[in-house]
């Protein structure tokens, strides 16, 4: 979908409204002092002597190239150029309006004679000029996932969540666009329909936009608001504020989306090349606010939303060329910057200032970037991982210095990793000392760094125990695998800590043999999204060495390994085949729940696409029979239940894909067909994998795939299974309407994350690690 063109199809159907001429004086050269700025290797030094030497000079229009489309907007091709308007350009006002005179005489420009068999409607110079820089993108950005009540929803296809682009042009306006998530997504089809809405056109400033960084200020959850902080070539910084519910309500477009909070920076002479924005959770109503410049340098502001209230930290000279990149780390504790000058620096926020500190160098078993060739000329950008424990930077080549046949044609950048989970933060002086026993086999590793990997991995997982989080981990389950080479017991001392906070809300102190035991016993009261993250880091920490096909079929046989190490990892086994047997009873107990709520309104229910309905009750049922002494007796009373009611859709007994043998049911995992007898007697058998889901054999047609567990499925699962609280579900409350809604995203039932399409083993991993 191209956003360029339905914009150009709104602006062209009000024939450009009062965006049709802009400041040509003002935008044209402070945009073409943006691109000399920002596109050239400069100093500092060069910088400030080019501005004193430029005084007094002309300015430079930056030249626009004509579009086609542009042809196409209608004109009376003998107008005269005297009375074409002319915008009077001065200090941009809260009410973003612009004063328009009668152009003088002595400004025309006569226009060339055209042909009288030439059709083609014709356009002022000046009308060209704004059109092509309204049309001229140069920055987006898109928002945080909003929640979208169902009376909102446009079309009953589109999701219960939008996400706001905005987006950013040579002309200072923000075009602001609403895009819903799709309600599910296809494994067969790779791009369903999309549902995008024009929102808004904010006249932001009156040059270049060069930036653009969205924040939500979750401080009340019934009303959300939006923040929006937009960087401009002229060097001005502001801040926009809207409701959520506005910008999701209107269905016209609306010239002001969002109103002028406060004008941070008014005007400067180095131009805006990069904004970062940070909320953090401790301080609901604040926020961290750091842009940087052509210049160099970089400032920091403390925002009070509420009181309106900006301190400025500081202004800091981090760099010799153009700031390309600025990301926040740790809860707005911790600044990466990065420059065209190849440098990337770290700072820690302390009070009222940022410190720079040095990047953490000691990572066991990874390598450093010291071990590449010193190809690297420029930093372009710089970014965080979900996990706040790996910082990676885009970064330019020299060409000279790559082979010319191969690595210089294929190679114009590459993507460089750091890991910071050593980064010292201010919050380790509440954090208990390390435990001596866990160091062992780190010689000459800093004691204090490894407190700070421990303090930084805990702090990763508790992030994620929120449930707006998106579950992905692979810097953490990076990390531990990296110490896991060398230390395995550093590695099970910090996990026994997280699970001891987690299911007692303190340390216990309890080692491995006897804290496994009761956590398994009382899975009962752990939410969801940590039982998902425990299978995760079981699968794929605790328990690498097995593939995921042997822990499916419980495989207990674990030759090469010593007793230690077979016992550990049996009792890492029980911990995740009891945590998996929690989340199944769950998602059997809110199918039999929806059931039998959807036969007491046989009436009024129809099947329509895009919501769940419980499908495998006859497999769930035989599930429920094999595994009788273990499952709850909540769960038995519901399968009962169901048992008396009529049959499903689903036959008990199932057929074989390729034999049309039957499939008995004797594992949740996969089938084994009975076969047909050949002349010698003996049957053929076909091993048949059964859906994640509904325990049903999948077919022959492209499935789900999870790259963790290498379950497949075929059906999604409801949405209410990852979000079920800590405490005993009491699922007939849990499914109080016949209608059930799937998750807009196909996640794995017992992983939590998102599933792909299976693809052949010769193929890249979708995972960086």
């Amino acid at each position: 979908m191209d956003i360029s063109e339905r914009l150009y199809d709104y602006l062209a159907r009000i024939n450009f409204g009062k965006f049709d001429v802009s400041c040509t004086e003002n935008s044209d050269a402070t945009g073409h002092r943006c691109a000399e700025d920002s596109s050239n290797f400069i100093s500092k030094k060069v910088y400030k002597r080019r501005k004193t030497t430029n005084k007094g000079s002309g300015t430079i229009s930056e030249p626009c190239r004509r579009k086609n489309k542009d042809s196409n907007v209608s004109s009376d091709p003998h107008t005269e150029m005297e009375t074409v308007p002319e915008i009077s350009c001065g200090q941009l006002g809260d009410e973003n309006s612009l004063q328009i005179v009668p152009m003088s005489n002595s400004k025309a420009k006569s226009l060339e004679q055209i042909p009288e068999k030439c059709m083609l409607p014709q356009i002022t110079a000046s009308q060209y000029a704004s059109r092509s820089a309204m049309l001229s993108s140069l920055a987006v950005a898109w928002s945080p996932l909003l929640p979208l009540s169902c009376e909102l929803c446009p079309v009953p296809q589109t999701g219960s969540s939008v996400s706001l682009l905005a987006v950013g042009c040579k002309s200072g306006n923000i075009s602001i666009w609403r895009v819903y998530i799709p309600e599910c997504y296809s494994v067969e089809c790779s791009r369903g329909p999309t549902t995008v809405t024009l929102v808004g056109l904010l006249q932001a400033h009156l040059s270049w936009i060069t930036s653009i960084s969205w924040a939500l200020l979750a401080s009340d959850s019934s009303n959300p608001q939006i923040l929006l902080a937009t960087g401009s070539s002229d060097g001005s910084v502001r801040i926009w504020l809207g409701n959520d519910k506005e910008l999701l309500n209107s269905s016209e477009v609306n010239s002001t989306p969002l109103f002028l909070l406060k004008k941070v920076i008014i005007a400067d002479a180095a131009p805006v090349s990069v904004l970062s924005l940070s909320m953090p959770a401790k301080s609901m109503h604040k926020m961290l606010l750091a842009f940087g410049k052509g210049s160099g340098s970089f400032e920091v502001w403390n925002c009070d939303i509420y009181s309106n209230n900006f301190e400025k930290f500081g202004s800091y000279d981090a760099h010799d060329n153009v700031v390309t990149g600025l990301a926040w780390a740790f809860d707005g504790s911790c600044l990466y910057s990065c420059s065209q000058d190849n440098f990337v620096r770290s700072w820690i926020v302390r009070g009222s200032s940022l410190c720079e500190v040095p990047i953490p160098s000691n990572t066991p078993h990874l390598r450093s970037s010291a071990d590449h060739p010193d190809v690297f000329i420029s930093c372009i950008g710089v970014a965080m991982s979900p996990g706040n424990l790996v910082v990676a930077m885009a970064r330019n080549l020299d060409l000279e210095l790559l082979d010319p046949m191969y690595q210089a044609r294929a190679q114009k950048a590459v993507v460089e990793f750091y890991w910071i989970g050593g980064q010292q933060l201010d919050r380790l002086s509440n954090t208990a000392p390390l435990d001596v026993k866990a160091l062992k086999g780190f010689p000459g590793f800093p004691e204090k760094e490894l407190a700070c990997w421990e303090s930084n991995i805990l702090w990763s997982l508790k992030k994620y125990e929120h449930l707006d989080e998106p579950l992905v981990v692979w810097d953490i389950i990076a990390s531990l695998l990296a110490f896991k080479q060398t230390a395995s017991k550093f590695v099970e001392h910090i996990l026994l800590k997280w699970l001891s906070f987690s299911s007692t809300g303190s340390e216990v102190g309890l080692p491995a043999k006897k804290l496994l035991p009761c956590i398994s016993a009382s899975l009962s009261k752990i939410n969801s999204r940590q039982l998902h993250l425990l299978n995760i880091i079981c699968r794929r920490v605790m328990l690498s060495e097995l593939k995921a096909n042997q822990i499916n079929r419980k495989l207990e046989n674990l030759r090469g390994l010593s007793s230690a190490e077979g016992r550990q990892l049996t009792m890492w086994m029980e911990l995740l085949f009891s945590s998996e047997r929690e989340l199944r009873e769950r998602l059997l107990g809110f199918s039999f729940s929806a059931s039998i709520s959807r036969m007491s309104h046989r009436a009024t229910t129809a099947s329509r696409p895009g919501y769940w309905y419980p499908i495998g009750l006859a497999q769930m049922e035989q599930w429920v029979a094999l595994n009788h002494e273990h499952a709850r007796d909540q769960l038995k009373a519901l399968a009962s239940e169901v048992g008396r009611h009529e049959r499903s859709e689903c036959a008990a007994v199932e057929q074989c894909s390729y034999c049309s043998a039957l499939v008995p049911f004797d594992s949740p995992e996969v089938g084994f067909c009975r076969g047909l007898e050949g002349e010698s007697g003996i049957g053929q058998s076909h091993t048949l994998p059964r859906c994640a889901v509904s325990m049903q054999i999948c077919p022959t047609t492209p499935l789900w795939f999870c790259i963790c567990c290498s379950r497949r499925a075929f059906r999604l699962a409801p949405e209410t299974l990852f979000s079920m609280p800590r405490n005993r579900v009491d699922f007939k409350s849990s499914t109080k309407s016949s209608v059930v809604e799937v998750p807009s995203k196909p996640l794995c039932p017992f992983c939590g994350i998102l599933l792909q399409r299976l693809q052949p083993d010769f193929l890249l991993s979708a995972s960086p690690v």
